[in-house]
Protein backbone atom coordinates (compact mmCIF):
# COMPACT_ATOMS: atom_id res chain seq x y z
CA UNK A 1 0.00 0.00 0.00
CA UNK A 2 2.81 2.37 0.84
CA UNK A 3 4.54 1.83 -2.49
CA UNK A 4 1.28 2.31 -4.35
CA UNK A 5 0.44 5.49 -2.46
CA UNK A 6 3.91 6.88 -3.12
CA UNK A 7 3.57 6.21 -6.83
CA UNK A 8 0.19 7.93 -6.93
CA UNK A 9 1.46 11.05 -5.18
CA UNK A 10 4.53 11.23 -7.42
CA UNK A 11 2.36 11.12 -10.53
CA UNK A 12 0.52 14.35 -9.81
CA UNK A 13 3.41 16.79 -10.44
CA UNK A 14 4.06 15.16 -13.82
CA UNK A 15 0.41 15.56 -14.80
CA UNK A 16 0.39 19.20 -13.75
CA UNK A 17 3.64 19.85 -15.63
CA UNK A 18 2.26 18.23 -18.78
CA UNK A 19 -0.93 20.25 -18.53
CA UNK A 20 1.02 23.49 -18.07
CA UNK A 21 3.13 22.63 -21.11
CA UNK A 22 0.04 21.99 -23.22
CA UNK A 23 -1.64 25.21 -22.11
CA UNK A 24 1.33 27.50 -22.83
CA UNK A 25 2.49 28.59 -26.26
CA UNK A 26 5.47 26.59 -27.55
CA UNK A 27 8.82 28.33 -27.70
CA UNK A 28 9.80 28.92 -31.33
CA UNK A 29 13.53 28.84 -32.05
CA UNK A 30 15.88 28.74 -35.00
CA UNK A 31 19.35 27.33 -35.48
CA UNK A 32 21.60 29.47 -37.63
CA UNK A 33 25.25 30.03 -38.41
CA UNK A 34 27.83 29.31 -41.09
CA UNK A 35 28.08 26.27 -43.36
CA UNK A 36 29.08 22.97 -41.69
CA UNK A 37 28.91 24.34 -38.15
CA UNK A 38 26.61 21.43 -37.28
CA UNK A 39 23.14 22.98 -37.11
CA UNK A 40 21.22 19.97 -38.44
CA UNK A 41 23.29 17.56 -36.36
CA UNK A 42 22.63 19.57 -33.19
CA UNK A 43 18.86 19.64 -33.70
CA UNK A 44 18.85 15.99 -34.76
CA UNK A 45 20.66 15.10 -31.56
CA UNK A 46 18.22 17.24 -29.57
CA UNK A 47 15.26 15.35 -31.09
CA UNK A 48 16.97 11.99 -30.49
CA UNK A 49 17.80 12.63 -26.83
CA UNK A 50 14.38 14.11 -25.99
CA UNK A 51 12.76 10.96 -27.43
CA UNK A 52 11.00 12.97 -30.14
CA UNK A 53 12.03 10.41 -32.80
CA UNK A 54 9.42 7.70 -33.24
CA UNK A 55 10.38 4.06 -33.75
CA UNK A 56 9.64 4.05 -37.48
CA UNK A 57 11.62 7.27 -37.92
CA UNK A 58 14.53 5.79 -35.99
CA UNK A 59 14.48 2.67 -38.17
CA UNK A 60 14.45 4.82 -41.33
CA UNK A 61 17.28 6.94 -39.95
CA UNK A 62 19.38 3.87 -39.23
CA UNK A 63 18.74 2.58 -42.76
CA UNK A 64 19.49 5.91 -44.46
CA UNK A 65 22.65 6.31 -42.36
CA UNK A 66 24.06 3.04 -43.70
CA UNK A 67 27.74 3.65 -44.37
CA UNK A 68 27.54 7.12 -42.75
CA UNK A 69 27.80 6.17 -39.09
CA UNK A 70 30.28 8.17 -37.06
CA UNK A 71 33.06 6.81 -34.86
CA UNK A 72 30.53 6.29 -32.06
CA UNK A 73 28.38 4.06 -34.25
CA UNK A 74 25.51 6.59 -34.11
CA UNK A 75 23.32 7.46 -37.12
CA UNK A 76 23.64 10.67 -39.14
CA UNK A 77 21.39 12.92 -37.05
CA UNK A 78 21.33 15.62 -39.76
CA UNK A 79 19.09 13.35 -41.85
CA UNK A 80 16.27 14.01 -39.37
CA UNK A 81 16.19 17.58 -40.66
CA UNK A 82 17.55 17.42 -44.21
CA UNK A 83 14.65 15.77 -45.99
CA UNK A 84 15.05 17.11 -49.54
CA UNK A 85 16.86 14.88 -52.02
CA UNK A 86 19.23 17.70 -52.96
CA UNK A 87 20.05 18.24 -49.29
CA UNK A 88 20.96 14.60 -48.79
CA UNK A 89 22.98 14.39 -52.00
CA UNK A 90 25.00 17.52 -51.27
CA UNK A 91 25.14 17.17 -47.48
CA UNK A 92 23.83 20.73 -46.97
CA UNK A 93 20.66 22.42 -45.71
CA UNK A 94 18.71 24.28 -48.40
CA UNK A 95 15.20 24.90 -47.06
CA UNK A 96 13.87 25.61 -43.58
CA UNK A 97 12.91 22.40 -41.74
CA UNK A 98 10.47 22.67 -38.83
CA UNK A 99 10.36 20.01 -36.13
CA UNK A 100 8.45 19.66 -32.87
CA UNK A 101 9.65 18.26 -29.54
CA UNK A 102 8.91 18.65 -25.86
CA UNK A 103 10.34 18.09 -22.42
CA UNK A 104 8.53 17.68 -19.11
CA UNK A 105 8.54 21.46 -18.71
CA UNK A 106 7.48 22.84 -22.12
CA UNK A 107 7.10 22.25 -25.84
CA UNK A 108 9.16 23.63 -28.71
CA UNK A 109 9.04 24.35 -32.44
CA UNK A 110 12.51 24.42 -33.96
CA UNK A 111 13.48 25.68 -37.41
CA UNK A 112 16.75 24.47 -38.93
CA UNK A 113 17.90 27.14 -41.40
CA UNK A 114 20.50 27.05 -44.21
CA UNK A 115 24.01 28.31 -43.68
CA UNK A 116 24.84 29.20 -47.29
CA UNK A 117 24.74 32.87 -48.29
CA UNK A 118 22.52 32.21 -51.33
CA UNK A 119 19.80 30.92 -49.00
CA UNK A 120 19.77 34.01 -46.78
CA UNK A 121 16.08 34.56 -47.60
CA UNK A 122 15.27 31.10 -46.17
CA UNK A 123 17.06 31.94 -42.96
CA UNK A 124 15.13 35.22 -42.71
CA UNK A 125 11.88 33.29 -43.15
CA UNK A 126 12.73 31.01 -40.22
CA UNK A 127 13.75 33.96 -38.04
CA UNK A 128 10.56 35.92 -38.70
CA UNK A 129 8.48 33.86 -36.25
CA UNK A 130 11.19 32.81 -33.76
CA UNK A 131 11.45 33.81 -30.11
CA UNK A 132 15.07 32.74 -29.75
CA UNK A 133 18.08 32.03 -31.98
CA UNK A 134 20.62 29.26 -31.38
CA UNK A 135 23.70 30.49 -33.24
CA UNK A 136 26.26 27.78 -33.89
CA UNK A 137 29.99 28.36 -34.21
CA UNK A 138 32.61 25.75 -35.04
CA UNK A 139 35.09 25.88 -32.15
CA UNK A 140 37.96 25.39 -34.61
CA UNK A 141 37.11 28.22 -37.01
CA UNK A 142 35.39 30.69 -34.70
CA UNK A 143 33.08 33.51 -35.80
CA UNK A 144 32.87 33.94 -39.58
CA UNK A 145 31.17 36.45 -41.89
CA UNK A 146 28.10 34.22 -42.20
CA UNK A 147 27.89 34.07 -38.41
CA UNK A 148 27.72 37.84 -38.34
CA UNK A 149 25.19 37.88 -41.20
CA UNK A 150 22.83 35.52 -39.41
CA UNK A 151 23.17 37.32 -36.09
CA UNK A 152 22.34 40.61 -37.82
CA UNK A 153 19.32 39.20 -39.66
CA UNK A 154 17.98 37.57 -36.49
CA UNK A 155 18.26 40.91 -34.70
CA UNK A 156 16.51 42.75 -37.53
CA UNK A 157 13.71 40.19 -37.28
CA UNK A 158 13.18 41.16 -33.65
CA UNK A 159 14.96 38.29 -31.88
CA UNK A 160 16.44 39.44 -28.60
CA UNK A 161 17.46 36.08 -27.04
CA UNK A 162 20.57 34.31 -28.32
CA UNK A 163 22.21 31.05 -27.39
CA UNK A 164 25.79 30.81 -28.67
CA UNK A 165 26.50 27.10 -29.13
CA UNK A 166 30.26 26.66 -29.55
CA UNK A 167 30.05 23.31 -31.32
CA UNK A 168 32.67 20.61 -31.97
CA UNK A 169 34.41 21.61 -28.75
CA UNK A 170 35.64 18.01 -28.52
CA UNK A 171 37.78 18.59 -31.62
CA UNK A 172 39.75 21.27 -29.75
CA UNK A 173 40.43 18.95 -26.81
CA UNK A 174 37.69 20.74 -24.81
CA UNK A 175 39.80 23.90 -24.80
CA UNK A 176 38.32 26.28 -22.24
CA UNK A 177 40.39 29.24 -23.43
CA UNK A 178 39.11 28.79 -26.98
CA UNK A 179 35.50 28.70 -25.78
CA UNK A 180 35.95 31.87 -23.73
CA UNK A 181 37.67 33.64 -26.63
CA UNK A 182 34.77 32.93 -29.01
CA UNK A 183 32.19 33.80 -26.35
CA UNK A 184 33.80 37.17 -25.71
CA UNK A 185 33.98 38.01 -29.42
CA UNK A 186 30.33 37.12 -29.98
CA UNK A 187 29.09 39.06 -26.96
CA UNK A 188 30.80 42.17 -28.35
CA UNK A 189 29.02 41.58 -31.69
CA UNK A 190 25.66 41.03 -29.97
CA UNK A 191 26.00 44.15 -27.86
CA UNK A 192 26.74 46.19 -30.99
CA UNK A 193 23.42 44.88 -32.37
CA UNK A 194 21.56 45.81 -29.19
CA UNK A 195 21.22 42.25 -27.88
CA UNK A 196 21.95 41.72 -24.18
CA UNK A 197 20.38 38.33 -23.43
CA UNK A 198 23.12 35.87 -24.43
CA UNK A 199 23.96 32.40 -23.12
CA UNK A 200 27.17 30.77 -24.35
CA UNK A 201 27.41 26.95 -24.14
CA UNK A 202 30.26 24.64 -25.22
CA UNK A 203 28.70 21.63 -26.94
CA UNK A 204 29.49 18.54 -28.93
CA UNK A 205 26.40 17.89 -31.04
CA UNK A 206 27.82 14.58 -32.22
CA UNK A 207 28.40 13.24 -28.72
CA UNK A 208 25.40 15.01 -27.19
CA UNK A 209 27.46 16.83 -24.57
CA UNK A 210 25.66 19.85 -23.07
CA UNK A 211 22.75 19.40 -25.50
CA UNK A 212 20.22 17.46 -23.36
CA UNK A 213 22.70 15.81 -20.99
CA UNK A 214 25.53 17.70 -19.31
CA UNK A 215 29.13 17.28 -20.41
CA UNK A 216 30.80 17.72 -17.05
CA UNK A 217 32.77 14.52 -17.46
CA UNK A 218 34.64 16.13 -20.37
CA UNK A 219 34.26 19.78 -19.35
CA UNK A 220 34.42 20.08 -15.57
CA UNK A 221 35.30 23.75 -16.02
CA UNK A 222 31.83 24.57 -17.44
CA UNK A 223 29.18 25.05 -14.76
CA UNK A 224 26.42 26.62 -16.86
CA UNK A 225 23.15 25.16 -18.19
CA UNK A 226 22.73 22.69 -21.03
CA UNK A 227 21.04 23.78 -24.23
CA UNK A 228 17.69 22.25 -23.31
CA UNK A 229 17.79 23.81 -19.82
CA UNK A 230 18.35 27.22 -21.41
CA UNK A 231 15.46 26.71 -23.82
CA UNK A 232 13.14 25.68 -21.00
CA UNK A 233 13.74 29.00 -19.24
CA UNK A 234 13.46 31.23 -22.33
CA UNK A 235 10.54 33.61 -22.81
CA UNK A 236 8.17 33.91 -25.75
CA UNK A 237 7.49 37.13 -27.59
CA UNK A 238 4.21 38.71 -26.68
CA UNK A 239 1.70 40.53 -28.88
CA UNK A 240 0.38 42.32 -25.80
CA UNK A 241 2.66 45.36 -26.24
CA UNK A 242 -0.03 47.10 -28.29
CA UNK A 243 -3.79 47.38 -27.91
CA UNK A 244 -6.41 45.11 -29.40
CA UNK A 245 -5.92 44.24 -33.09
CA UNK A 246 -8.31 42.21 -35.26
CA UNK A 247 -7.51 42.12 -39.00
CA UNK A 248 -10.89 41.26 -40.55
CA UNK A 249 -10.71 38.16 -42.74
CA UNK A 250 -14.43 37.64 -43.37
CA UNK A 251 -17.79 39.22 -42.72
CA UNK A 252 -20.23 36.58 -41.43
CA UNK A 253 -23.94 36.95 -42.30
CA UNK A 254 -25.67 33.60 -41.66
CA UNK A 255 -29.01 35.39 -41.26
CA UNK A 256 -30.63 38.82 -41.14
CA UNK A 257 -30.29 39.02 -37.34
CA UNK A 258 -26.54 38.33 -37.15
CA UNK A 259 -23.55 40.23 -38.49
CA UNK A 260 -20.08 39.32 -37.23
CA UNK A 261 -16.51 40.08 -38.20
CA UNK A 262 -14.15 37.12 -38.25
CA UNK A 263 -10.39 36.95 -37.85
CA UNK A 264 -7.54 35.99 -35.57
CA UNK A 265 -6.64 38.43 -32.80
CA UNK A 266 -3.23 39.85 -33.72
CA UNK A 267 -2.53 41.68 -30.48
CA UNK A 268 -3.87 42.79 -27.14
CA UNK A 269 -7.18 41.64 -25.67
CA UNK A 270 -10.85 42.49 -25.95
CA UNK A 271 -14.05 41.89 -23.95
CA UNK A 272 -17.72 42.77 -24.37
CA UNK A 273 -18.35 46.45 -23.68
CA UNK A 274 -14.94 47.63 -24.96
CA UNK A 275 -14.93 50.59 -27.35
CA UNK A 276 -13.27 49.90 -30.70
CA UNK A 277 -12.48 51.74 -33.93
CA UNK A 278 -12.79 50.32 -37.44
CA UNK A 279 -9.83 51.37 -39.60
CA UNK A 280 -9.35 52.97 -42.05
CA UNK A 281 -12.90 54.41 -41.90
CA UNK A 282 -12.58 55.58 -38.27
CA UNK A 283 -16.08 54.40 -37.29
CA UNK A 284 -16.51 53.87 -33.54
CA UNK A 285 -18.56 51.09 -31.91
CA UNK A 286 -18.69 48.92 -28.81
CA UNK A 287 -18.13 45.16 -28.62
CA UNK A 288 -21.47 43.42 -28.08
CA UNK A 289 -20.40 39.78 -28.23
CA UNK A 290 -17.38 37.53 -28.84
CA UNK A 291 -18.22 34.23 -30.52
CA UNK A 292 -16.04 31.21 -31.32
CA UNK A 293 -16.93 28.00 -33.13
CA UNK A 294 -18.51 26.41 -30.05
CA UNK A 295 -19.32 29.09 -27.48
CA UNK A 296 -19.70 32.74 -26.52
CA UNK A 297 -16.57 34.11 -24.84
CA UNK A 298 -16.10 36.64 -22.07
CA UNK A 299 -12.79 37.78 -23.54
CA UNK A 300 -10.32 37.08 -26.36
CA UNK A 301 -6.55 37.48 -26.51
CA UNK A 302 -3.82 37.34 -29.17
CA UNK A 303 -3.97 34.11 -31.16
CA UNK A 304 -7.69 33.49 -30.66
CA UNK A 305 -9.81 32.98 -33.79
CA UNK A 306 -13.07 34.83 -33.10
CA UNK A 307 -16.21 36.38 -34.55
CA UNK A 308 -16.71 39.89 -33.18
CA UNK A 309 -20.24 41.31 -32.97
CA UNK A 310 -20.61 45.09 -32.57
CA UNK A 311 -23.47 47.02 -30.98
CA UNK A 312 -24.31 49.03 -34.09
CA UNK A 313 -24.30 48.81 -37.88
CA UNK A 314 -20.95 49.92 -39.27
CA UNK A 315 -19.33 49.42 -42.67
CA UNK A 316 -16.63 46.76 -42.23
CA UNK A 317 -14.97 44.79 -45.04
CA UNK A 318 -12.28 42.15 -45.45
CA UNK A 319 -8.91 43.86 -45.00
CA UNK A 320 -10.17 46.40 -42.45
CA UNK A 321 -8.81 46.30 -38.91
CA UNK A 322 -10.80 46.59 -35.70
CA UNK A 323 -8.67 48.08 -32.92
CA UNK A 324 -8.95 49.38 -29.37
CA UNK A 325 -9.98 53.01 -29.21
CA UNK A 326 -7.21 54.03 -26.79
CA UNK A 327 -4.30 52.28 -28.50
CA UNK A 328 -4.48 52.54 -32.27
CA UNK A 329 -1.96 51.59 -34.97
CA UNK A 330 -0.39 54.08 -37.36
CA UNK A 331 -2.32 55.10 -40.46
CA UNK A 332 -1.05 56.92 -43.51
CA UNK A 333 0.15 56.55 -47.08
CA UNK A 334 3.90 56.61 -46.52
CA UNK A 335 5.89 54.27 -44.27
CA UNK A 336 9.52 53.35 -43.72
CA UNK A 337 10.48 49.69 -43.69
CA UNK A 338 13.33 47.18 -43.83
CA UNK A 339 13.08 44.38 -46.38
CA UNK A 340 14.89 41.22 -47.46
CA UNK A 341 14.87 40.68 -51.25
CA UNK A 342 13.99 37.07 -52.11
CA UNK A 343 14.02 36.77 -55.91
CA UNK A 344 16.80 37.08 -58.54
CA UNK A 345 15.26 40.26 -60.00
CA UNK A 346 15.60 42.02 -56.64
CA UNK A 347 13.76 45.27 -55.88
CA UNK A 348 13.35 47.76 -58.72
CA UNK A 349 13.09 51.42 -57.66
CA UNK A 350 9.81 53.06 -58.57
CA UNK A 351 8.08 49.81 -59.56
CA UNK A 352 4.55 49.27 -58.25
CA UNK A 353 4.08 46.05 -56.28
CA UNK A 354 1.29 44.41 -54.36
CA UNK A 355 1.88 44.60 -50.60
CA UNK A 356 0.09 41.98 -48.51
CA UNK A 357 -0.20 42.27 -44.75
CA UNK A 358 -2.66 39.95 -43.04
CA UNK A 359 -5.86 39.95 -45.09
CA UNK A 360 -5.14 43.36 -46.64
CA UNK A 361 -3.61 43.77 -50.10
CA UNK A 362 -2.64 47.19 -51.46
CA UNK A 363 -0.71 48.76 -54.32
CA UNK A 364 2.60 50.27 -53.24
CA UNK A 365 5.65 51.90 -54.76
CA UNK A 366 9.03 51.01 -53.23
CA UNK A 367 11.92 53.46 -53.08
CA UNK A 368 15.19 51.85 -51.81
CA UNK A 369 17.24 54.15 -49.58
CA UNK A 370 20.14 52.06 -48.26
CA UNK A 371 21.57 48.53 -48.11
CA UNK A 372 23.20 46.80 -45.16
CA UNK A 373 26.86 45.85 -45.67
CA UNK A 374 27.02 42.67 -43.61
CA UNK A 375 30.83 42.70 -43.52
CA UNK A 376 31.10 46.12 -41.90
CA UNK A 377 27.61 46.39 -40.39
CA UNK A 378 27.12 49.79 -42.06
CA UNK A 379 24.18 51.03 -44.12
CA UNK A 380 25.30 52.28 -47.55
CA UNK A 381 23.21 54.33 -49.95
CA UNK A 382 21.47 52.16 -52.56
CA UNK A 383 19.11 52.79 -55.48
CA UNK A 384 18.21 49.11 -56.01
CA UNK A 385 18.34 45.94 -53.91
CA UNK A 386 19.63 42.62 -55.37
CA UNK A 387 18.50 39.17 -54.19
CA UNK A 388 19.32 38.41 -50.52
CA UNK A 389 20.05 42.08 -49.83
CA UNK A 390 18.74 43.69 -46.65
CA UNK A 391 17.66 47.25 -47.27
CA UNK A 392 15.81 50.25 -45.93
CA UNK A 393 13.01 51.51 -48.16
CA UNK A 394 10.22 54.06 -48.29
CA UNK A 395 6.76 52.69 -49.13
CA UNK A 396 4.18 54.90 -50.84
CA UNK A 397 0.62 53.54 -50.95
CA UNK A 398 -2.21 54.38 -53.34
CA UNK A 399 -4.62 54.43 -50.41
CA UNK A 400 -4.58 54.60 -46.61
CA UNK A 401 -2.48 51.86 -44.95
CA UNK A 402 -2.59 50.55 -41.38
CA UNK A 403 0.47 49.29 -39.47
CA UNK A 404 2.17 48.93 -36.12
CA UNK A 405 5.94 48.90 -36.05
CA UNK A 406 7.39 45.40 -36.31
CA UNK A 407 9.09 45.88 -32.94
CA UNK A 408 5.67 46.40 -31.35
CA UNK A 409 3.74 43.69 -33.19
CA UNK A 410 5.14 41.10 -35.61
CA UNK A 411 1.75 40.39 -37.16
CA UNK A 412 0.56 43.92 -37.91
CA UNK A 413 4.10 45.17 -38.61
CA UNK A 414 5.12 42.56 -41.19
CA UNK A 415 4.33 42.25 -44.89
CA UNK A 416 5.35 40.64 -48.16
CA UNK A 417 5.80 42.24 -51.58
CA UNK A 418 4.34 40.48 -54.61
CA UNK A 419 5.37 41.09 -58.21
CA UNK A 420 2.13 41.87 -60.11
CA UNK A 421 3.58 40.44 -63.35
CA UNK A 422 4.86 37.07 -62.08
CA UNK A 423 2.88 36.77 -58.80
CA UNK A 424 6.14 35.78 -57.08
CA UNK A 425 6.81 36.85 -53.51
CA UNK A 426 9.82 39.06 -54.07
CA UNK A 427 10.48 40.39 -50.57
CA UNK A 428 9.55 40.14 -46.92
CA UNK A 429 9.51 43.28 -44.83
CA UNK A 430 9.09 44.96 -41.47
CA UNK A 431 7.58 48.37 -40.80
CA UNK A 432 9.89 50.66 -38.82
CA UNK A 433 7.75 53.79 -38.71
CA UNK A 434 5.58 56.31 -40.54
CA UNK A 435 7.46 58.25 -43.20
CA UNK A 436 7.71 62.03 -43.06
CA UNK A 437 8.32 64.35 -46.01
CA UNK A 438 10.87 66.04 -43.75
CA UNK A 439 12.89 62.84 -43.56
CA UNK A 440 11.98 61.80 -40.03
CA UNK A 441 10.22 58.69 -38.82
CA UNK A 442 7.09 59.18 -36.75
CA UNK A 443 6.67 56.52 -34.07
CA UNK A 444 4.32 58.48 -31.91
CA UNK A 445 6.98 60.44 -30.02
CA UNK A 446 6.74 63.55 -32.24
CA UNK A 447 3.17 64.77 -32.48
CA UNK A 448 0.74 67.65 -32.43
CA UNK A 449 -2.60 66.76 -30.89
CA UNK A 450 -5.84 68.63 -31.53
CA UNK A 451 -8.76 67.52 -29.38
CA UNK A 452 -11.94 68.45 -31.27
CA UNK A 453 -15.53 67.28 -31.65
CA UNK A 454 -15.74 64.64 -34.39
CA UNK A 455 -17.77 66.75 -36.84
CA UNK A 456 -15.45 69.73 -36.47
CA UNK A 457 -12.38 67.53 -36.92
CA UNK A 458 -13.82 66.18 -40.19
CA UNK A 459 -14.43 69.69 -41.48
CA UNK A 460 -10.93 70.77 -40.52
CA UNK A 461 -9.31 67.83 -42.34
CA UNK A 462 -11.31 68.72 -45.47
CA UNK A 463 -9.82 72.23 -45.69
CA UNK A 464 -7.16 72.93 -48.30
CA UNK A 465 -4.28 73.35 -45.83
CA UNK A 466 -4.80 69.86 -44.37
CA UNK A 467 -5.93 68.10 -47.53
CA UNK A 468 -2.54 68.65 -49.19
CA UNK A 469 -0.74 66.95 -46.28
CA UNK A 470 -3.41 64.37 -45.46
CA UNK A 471 -0.89 61.46 -45.55
CA UNK A 472 1.14 63.09 -42.74
CA UNK A 473 -1.89 63.50 -40.49
CA UNK A 474 -3.59 60.91 -38.38
CA UNK A 475 -7.15 61.16 -37.07
CA UNK A 476 -7.91 59.08 -34.00
CA UNK A 477 -11.33 58.91 -32.44
CA UNK A 478 -11.10 58.74 -28.68
CA UNK A 479 -13.19 59.40 -25.62
CA UNK A 480 -13.04 62.53 -23.51
CA UNK A 481 -11.04 60.87 -20.74
CA UNK A 482 -8.33 59.63 -23.09
CA UNK A 483 -8.14 63.02 -24.83
CA UNK A 484 -7.57 64.67 -21.46
CA UNK A 485 -4.74 62.20 -20.70
CA UNK A 486 -3.03 62.97 -24.03
CA UNK A 487 -3.24 66.72 -23.45
CA UNK A 488 -1.91 66.26 -19.91
CA UNK A 489 1.08 64.34 -21.33
CA UNK A 490 1.93 67.33 -23.53
CA UNK A 491 1.86 69.68 -20.55
CA UNK A 492 4.46 67.63 -18.63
Amino acid sequence: MTASATATVAAFPAVETERASRDSRPLRLITCGSVDDGKSTLIGRLLWDTKAVKEDQAATLQRDSSGKQNDLGLPDFALLLDGLQAEREQGITIDVAYRYFSTDRRSFIVADTPGHEQYTRNMATGASTADLAVLLVDARTGILEQTRRHATIATLMGIRQFVLAVNKIDLTGYDRARFEEISHEFKELALSLGVKQITAIPVSALKGENVVYDGRASMPWYEGPTLVETLEKATVRSNQTVGFRLPVQRVSRPGESFRGYQGTVAGGAVKPGDSVVVLPSGMVANVKQIVTFDLVRNAAVAGDAITLVLDRQVDVSRGDMIVSIDSQPMTGRKFDAQIVAMQPEGIEPGKRYWLKSGSRRQRVTVAPASQLDLKSGKWNAAEALPMNAIGKVALTFDEQAIFDTYEQNRTTGAFILIDPDTHNTIAGGMITGRHSELGGIHKGDERVILSLPADLADKLMATEIFASRRHDAEVRHTNAGRAAELLADLDE
